[in-house]
């Protein structure tokens, strides 16, 4: 069964559109990696300002070919704002959590 990764990301309510803004400048850089089965972004609607960053993968190691190669190299160097700055981070903190699927279900089809 697949494994989940879920990112709780803190963003003040000031940086929500910029982390919002930025998942959506990133669509397809995680679609074409080897094992990659789902991503959900999910906003807090009350009670918290975390955001959760759902991810499903085939396996843990496809998921850590994904940190060490695409995601690491995305993460990295200048490409932000002129000068080569990046730019800053808009949550204030994180906080990965790991799950093994053991069981699943989806809609029934008449």
């Amino acid at each position: 069964m697949s494994i989940v990764k879920i990112n709780a990301l803190t963003v003040p309510a000031e940086q929500r559109e910029v982390l919002e803004q930025r998942f959506a400048s990133r669509a397809g850089a995680v679609e074409g990696s080897d094992g990659f089965e789902w991503f959900e972004l999910l906003r807090p609607v009350e009670g918290t300002d975390q955001y959760l960053v759902y991810t499903r993968w085939r396996s843990e190691e496809d998921f850590q070919a994904w940190m060490e190669g695409p995601m690491k190299a995305a993460h990295q160097g200048g490409g932000g704002a002129a000068g080569g700055e990046r730019p800053k981070p808009a949550a204030t903190g994180s906080t990965v959590w790991s799950f093994e699927v053991v069981q699943q279900t989806g809609p029934k089809r008449d």
